[in-house]
């Protein structure tokens, strides 16, 4: 993943902002639960740079994601973005999966980047038709907005998620910068958001501290952290969020979806593994850690 990629990290500031007015007023009205849903994963199960590290030396790319299911219980299904797939691939996906795991499906860029949400009806309606095979193992899914779909695009925005249908579960990722100002565009779109049902996503990313806004509108958080190569920070910055996650669900945050990204994908499972360790510890979960090899193929 590229977007924030920096050259020197160290100048970067990684200080978590504070919870948004909208977050604290969200959490005022919940009660904590006695178990909530934590899913943490990565964002793609077809890397050949797993083999040997997540995946046992050998395996074949058909059958990465019978390996992935077995390490993590969420995929960020970044590859139904560029293509929607047949309905039968997605029943083998969910069938492959145990329960419990739960796919997130990104928006078709069909919708969100050709149709940037206009006249993009029919395409909404197959895209939700399709992921739907999921059933029970559909997470929630999301719409990207590139960072040329600012304020201009403002009544787009609002139309396409009025059209949406009641009660399906989404999320709504912006990235033009306009669209993290504190203007009441920007509090008109989240007041719907909330209004509506649509979780925010909260980006974490070296280059782009604005878009980690710390705006909830639903009791889902949608986190998409975007790390560096295992620096020193990506812990730091994984220890912030553990705080933050804490708190969240001891005021009764009720589902957390937290996606790891690296700018090279190859370190994912390590900083994985790390934060899985850590929430357990410190929010008493029991959430199953990726299990790495060493190099003879061995588990660690």
């Amino acid at each position: 993943m590229d977007f924030g990629r920096v050259d020197d990290v160290d100048a970067v500031d990684f200080t978590m902002p504070p919870d948004d007015r909208l977050t604290k007023e969200l959490l005022k009205g919940l009660k904590k639960k006695a178990k909530p849903n934590v899913y943490i994963g990565c964002a793609k199960w077809g890397r050949t740079d797993w083999i040997g590290k997540l995946y046992p030396k050998g395996t074949k790319q058909s059958d990465f994601l019978q390996h992935y299911v077995q390490h993590f219980n969420c995929i960020e299904l970044n590859a139904m973005f560029y293509q929607l797939f047949p309905k039968a691939t997605v029943q083998k996906w969910a069938d492959t999966a145990p329960k419990g795991f739960k796919f997130c499906p990104k928006f078709t860029q069909s919708i969100t980047h050709i149709k940037r949400l206009k006249n993009a009806e029919r395409d909404t309606e197959n895209f939700i038709d399709t992921v739907s095979v999921f059933g029970d193992k559909l997470g929630t899914s999301f719409i990207q907005l590139g960072d040329n779909f600012g304020p201009k695009d403002y009544a787009s925005i609002h139309d396409y998620l009025r059209s949406l249908p009641k009660g399906f579960d989404a999320a709504i990722e912006f990235r033009h910068p306009d669209l993290h100002k504190d203007t009441a565009l920007v509090h008109d779109t989240y007041a719907l958001m909330r209004e509506l049902g649509i979780s925010s996503v909260i980006t974490d990313t070296a280059g782009r501290r604005d878009v980690m806004h710390m705006k909830l509108t639903t009791p889902t958080a949608f986190v998409r952290w975007v790390g560096n190569s295992l620096h020193k920070s990506d812990f730091d910055r994984v220890d912030a969020w553990i705080d933050r996650i804490q708190l969240w669900l001891d005021n009764g945050l009720e589902t957390l979806y937290f996606f790891i990204h690296q700018h090279d994908e190859l370190y994912s499972p390590e900083i994985s593994g790390y934060m899985i360790e850590q929430l357990n510890k410190r929010c008493k979960l029991n959430i199953a850690p990726p299990k790495l090899l060493n190099p003879q193929g061995e588990l660690f």
